[in-house]
């Protein structure tokens, strides 16, 4: 919204939100990676997921500042990679998409209630979106995926989850 100079209204909120899980790389590749995890789960599953992201961006709102949460939301990749590679339980994934969806608030702070609400109902469509096309665009790679491929992928994960720690730890 900056770069075109829009202000807060229901429409720039609806489009913020519905675009801001695609604009930061960290937060496309994880609901991205997502689908891996969510095609041994329930559509329950990846709709409490979703759930909690929402929830905690509305909590990012409220409560802002939480030290360290952008190397926290890039080491989520690695968490994903050590859930794919049953290191991790699933249920860490929860904390992980909370920490998401709290940073994702951070650049509405200030914002007007009808034009933030808008913008949580473009979060919900547009992660609840990227979550579906996730699951819908791997699940035939994954079941023709050998587990070295599942594994090279995690590892992938990892790295790049670590290398966007380390970037925003260090400048």
């Amino acid at each position: 919204m900056g770069l075109f100079k829009l202000g807060p209204s229901p429409l720039t909120g609806l489009l913020s939100g519905v675009m801001h899980p695609l604009l930061g790389p960290d937060h496309l590749l994880f609901l991205l990676a997502l689908g891996l995890v969510g095609l041994q789960q329930s559509s329950r599953w990846l709709l409490g997921l979703l759930l909690t992201g929402l929830a905690a961006a509305g909590l990012g709102i409220w409560l802002p500042g939480f030290p360290a949460a952008e190397p926290l939301v890039a080491l989520s990749l690695a968490a994903v990679g050590l859930v794919l590679l049953d290191r991790l339980p699933r249920w860490v994934l929860f904390p992980a998409i909370a920490l998401h969806g709290y940073v994702l608030s951070a650049s509405v702070i200030g914002w007007e209630p009808t034009p933030l609400l808008f913008y949580f109902i473009g979060l919900a469509l547009g992660q609840g979106l990227l979550l579906l096309c996730a699951v819908r665009l791997v699940r035939p790679w994954a079941q023709t995926c050998s587990p070295a491929k599942l594994r090279l992928l995690a590892g992938i994960l990892m790295g790049v989850g670590a290398s966007f720690a380390w970037t925003s730890l260090v400048p």
